[in-house]
């Protein structure tokens, strides 16, 4: 069957979304119910996401095994979660009344296809934050774009804003590939790492991903990418694409110059080519952020946005949900929640501290799935260098079940002999009560992860 597009159903027509309460999933709920949609959907769980949903007219059911029987036979069309595997009672139930099936991507890039300038930002790292300088720098410029973001952004009560425009900014994540059924106008490309391995089978394979998104660019856009990643060449070359890189040098179209931090945040001037375009002060920190502002301006000025403008926009973004994310005090020290949960973004985020006027850096760390634990064990084990203080706790299994090999205790005890303080302690409430007996005024206390170690911080600071 051809790939859905919008016009394959009628306007105002019934979609169903299982799994509806997804980030992306909910995201796109929320698209199709303001441009007068009916939506329905299904849930294991009631949430602030869903519950948002039912206030502007989503009929949603909940519980594992739930089938919203009203929903599905009303439904022109049903949309399902990755996570929604063959045997999910709707997905069954929805086949047995013959409504049309299609996965998230597929419907996201049905939507994408509507519009006239459409940014998907790719990459291992930085999507989430890059989407949202995105979002802050287009509104601020008046452009009223449609942004659907993997994180909770408060300058659009959010992680979804329905514009009216023809402008659209979307994260395009490689896992299983999803985004290659997108439609980017530009395509950018972030940086290109091992992760997915539960997917993927190693890097060729996702290089080769990345450089299928690319290629959805041909004769129609731009790919916007950092310059300096191996991967990326690797993935750009030979492809005769309208390119424009970014990076920390003169060596690419996009670079900056004269940095300085002030009080751990760094602020800069933007060049293209040589020329001067804007100055940057940012309100996250970390060398990663300025590379992920650099993107934005150069994404920003292929739209026709003013490099000064944009910059102002990006100036108003103080982060989004679980990045770098202040939860409180505890003994003094401040508490950060950080999603980090590859070991180059831990590497980021722990190396963007030591910019900070601080005691001792100390994190708490959950590995998320056992698959990548044991695929990137080494890269882990380096990881934690700029940490004074390392506690490991339990795997975050996710889609998984234990493999019977890979252990958090065995990676602690392996990061200890490359001489981090590092121990194991598998009990949240067991941290919680070591780290108030031992942190200290001026301490940065991080509980990092991708799973519910995000839990600890409001514990830690009652």
């Amino acid at each position: 069957m051809e790939r859905f597009k919008m016009e394959d159903i009628a306007p105002n027509s019934h979609i169903h979304f299982i799994g509806i309460g997804g980030i992306s999933m909910s995201g796109l709920a929320q698209i199709v119910l303001k441009n007068g949609y009916k939506v329905s959907g299904s849930d294991w769980n009631k949430s602030e996401i869903t519950e948002k949903l039912e206030s502007i007219g989503a009929n949603i059911v909940y519980g594992r095994d739930a089938v919203n029987e009203e929903g599905i036979a009303n439904a022109s069309l049903a949309v399902y979660t990755a996570a929604a595997k063959a045997d999910n009672p709707e997905i069954i139930a929805a086949k047995e009344k013959g409504v049309r099936l299609i996965d998230r991507a597929e419907f996201l890039g049905a939507i994408m296809k509507g519009y006239t300038h459409a940014v998907g930002v790719s990459g291992t790292h930085g999507k989430t934050t890059t989407t949202s300088m995105l979002a802050h720098a287009m509104i601020y410029a008046d452009l009223d774009p449609t942004i659907s973001v993997g994180g909770e952004l408060d300058l659009i009560g959010g992680n979804i804003k329905t514009g009216s425009s023809d402008y659209f900014v979307t994260e395009a994540c490689e896992y299983t590939n999803s985004f290659l059924k997108f439609y980017p106008t530009i395509a950018l490309i972030t940086n290109i790492e091992e992760d997915h391995l539960d997917f993927f089978s190693g890097i060729d394979e996702i290089i080769e991903s990345f450089r299928q998104f690319a290629m959805l660019t041909k004769d129609i856009g731009k790919v916007v990418a950092l310059g300096s990643d191996e991967n990326i060449q690797k993935a750009l070359k030979d492809t005769n694409l309208d390119i424009t890189t970014y990076g920390m040098s003169d060596a690419y179209d996009y670079y900056p110059m004269n940095i300085k931090y002030h009080a751990g945040f760094p602020s800069f001037d933007v060049y293209n080519n040589g020329n001067k375009l804007c100055s940057v002060r940012l309100n996250v920190p970390g060398e990663h952020n300025i590379l992920n502002a650099l993107a934005t301006i150069a994404v920003c000025c292929i739209a026709g946005i003013e490099p000064q403008t944009a910059a102002e926009g990006i100036e108003t973004f103080k982060g989004t949900h679980r990045r770098f994310e202040k939860k409180g005090f505890v003994n003094g020290a401040v508490i950060i929640d950080d999603y980090a949960h590859h070991p180059t973004e831990i590497k980021a985020t722990l190396k963007a501290a030591k910019e900070f006027d601080r005691n001792r850096v100390i994190c708490i760390f959950q590995p998320h799935t056992y698959s990548r634990t044991r695929t990137l064990w080494n890269e882990f084990k380096e990881a934690f260098d700029d940490a004074d203080e390392l506690i490991l706790t339990h795997i975050y299994a996710a889609r998984e079940k234990f493999d019977g090999v890979t252990k958090p205790e065995d990676l602690a005890e392996q990061i200890k002999e490359r001489g981090v303080n590092a121990k194991f302690i598998d009990d949240f409430d067991d941290i919680i009560k070591y780290v108030k007996e031992t942190a200290a005024a001026g301490d940065i206390i991080f509980t990092m992860g991708a799973g519910d170690v995000t839990e600890i911080g409001p514990k830690l600071a009652e």
